[in-house]
């Protein structure tokens, strides 16, 4: 059984590690939007910076260029001037005037005209953030941190006053190749990430006791180890270790007490046998049949506690076989030493078969052999707990008959008797050891019968359970086929 890391360990390294991806992720979402925020401003700048160039012919700003605008009168004369800008076909232009105010002089009233041309947005003006009052120069630099935020490379045309329209390069600022990488959408992810990867882990170690609970509570089947063996943390395995204690302690104590009852019936044995030889010594014939019977209800009283003890131990190594067979041959041996005990088969199987060429009716075929049942189980204890469920039937009621039923997980023995005068409580009152019914006083047992069969069905994954049938009382002997 391989151990894993301790609770405390893990918890310890998952905090260690959610701190770290935490950290990680909120530099890195700090960083960029810091990386953002210069770039902005940095743009902003630019646009001002771009408002004194064209209003007073300052040179430009590092990274901005301004060129002649392609005009659309082809004779270049004054009207080509003051026309507008040629703009690609398919473009989508947003237009925006900018008038300077009182703290320009001489030019107090000028009209900045601004096309903006771009293959995939409309710029949304009116949600420019500007100051309470804000400057031609700064509407422009709102506007050009505006085409910085959204990245789309637009192509920009500006007209001031009467001048011509000119096309402003700014690459540098606006472009997509200017702006910085946004790494916040890394940062959200590497903290999804990191939750996940905490709450995959806990999950899994929760649903690690979980399935140890879920394997503790389903019964043993044939063929299965000892011992359980699950993975998980070192707590769970010292768990897993402790019950696989537990139960090798009480597999010794159960071995112990057949080793004991085992010597206490063979030692009987010698003292029964002297027992029997002096009571056939005695004359008086009453006397002698009752010491003989005595004798016989304490031998078989020790047998029965012994063959109990051998079924809770179940020493007998599982295999396949085929319950058809073991159920048949059981009711044939009852049948030959005259008991009334049947056995009702299953119906075979009818095939529909197709119509021929040599006739017009569809015939018909049965399938005897492939309603055979297989099974893995113990055969030797499976037969004396279905022994057990006849003798029981033919002990309260007067028939027996008994049925075979399977699917593809589960096969059901039925054992019915006929008349029987104990209710479905009453029965099963008597599965406990040592418990008898109510005619006990004219019926020869010691409990235990129904007591062995409960445990056999245990052993094979299944139950005994008890109901009315359509004569008398019926038992339903209930296993796993696998």
């Amino acid at each position: 059984m391989s151990r894993g890391w301790a609770l405390k360990t893990q918890a310890r390294l998952w905090i260690l590690a959610g701190f770290a991806l935490g950290l990680g992720a909120a530099v890195l979402w700090l960083h960029s939007t810091r990386a953002w925020e210069q770039h902005l401003e940095r743009s902003q700048m630019a646009g001002v910076l771009l408002y004194q160039s064209l209003q007073s012919d300052t040179p430009l700003p590092t990274g901005l260029t301004v060129l002649p605008a392609p005009a659309l009168s082809p004779d270049g004369g004054a009207a080509a001037v003051l026309n507008r800008p040629a703009v690609q076909s398919g473009g989508i232009v947003t237009e925006i005037s900018i008038q300077s105010g009182a703290d320009h002089g001489p030019d107090l009233g000028t009209v900045l005209r601004l096309m903006i041309v771009s293959d995939l947005l409309r710029y949304a003006i009116a949600e420019l953030e500007t100051a309470p009052r804000p400057t031609a120069a700064q509407q422009l630099g709102a506007l050009t941190a505006l085409l910085a935020r959204h990245c789309s490379d637009p192509a920009v045309f500006a007209q001031y006053g009467d001048r011509g329209w000119v096309q402003i390069e700014g690459g540098g600022y606006w472009s997509c190749q200017a702006a910085p990488t946004d790494l916040r959408l890394l940062a959200a992810l590497l903290a999804a990430v990191g939750l996940a990867i905490v709450l995959s882990l806990s999950a899994e170690i929760t649903a690690s006791f979980g399935a140890f609970a879920r394997l503790l509570r389903r019964p043993r089947l044939l063929g299965e180890a000892d011992n359980y063996s699950v993975s998980g943390p070192a707590e769970l395995q010292e768990i897993v270790s402790a019950v696989n204690d537990h139960l090798a302690g009480a597999r010794a104590q159960i071995e112990k007490r057949a080793t004991v009852l085992s010597g206490v019936s063979h030692d009987l044995g010698t003292p029964a046998t002297r027992l029997r030889l002096r009571a056939a010594l005695i004359q008086d014939q009453t006397l002698r049949h009752k010491l003989e019977a005595d004798i016989d209800s304490m031998t078989g009283m020790i047998e029965s506690v012994l063959t109990y003890t051998r079924s809770e131990l179940s020493l007998e190594v599982p295999r396949q076989v085929s319950l058809t067979a073991l159920v048949e041959a059981l009711v044939a041996d009852y049948q030959d030493l005259g008991r009334p005990v049947s056995y009702r088969g299953m119906e075979p199987e009818v095939v529909q078969g197709g119509q021929s060429l040599f006739s017009a009716r569809a015939g018909q075929g049965a399938l005897p052999d492939a309603r055979r049942i297989l099974a893995t189980a113990r055969p030797i204890l499976l037969q004396r707990a279905l022994t057990n469920l006849i003798d029981n039937a033919l002990k309260y009621g007067r028939r027996a008959e008994v049925q075979l039923e399977a699917d593809a997980d589960r096969a059901v023995i039925t054992v019915e008797d006929e008349g029987s005068e104990l209710t479905v409580a009453e029965i099963e009152e008597v599965l406990a050891p040592f418990q008898r019914g109510a005619n006990s006083r004219a019926i020869d047992g010691f409990g235990l019968g129904l007591t062995i069969v409960a445990t056999v069905a245990e052993q094979h994954g299944g139950t005994l359970r008890f109901e009315r049938g359509r004569q008398g009382l019926r038992a339903r002997l209930e296993i796993l086929r696998n």
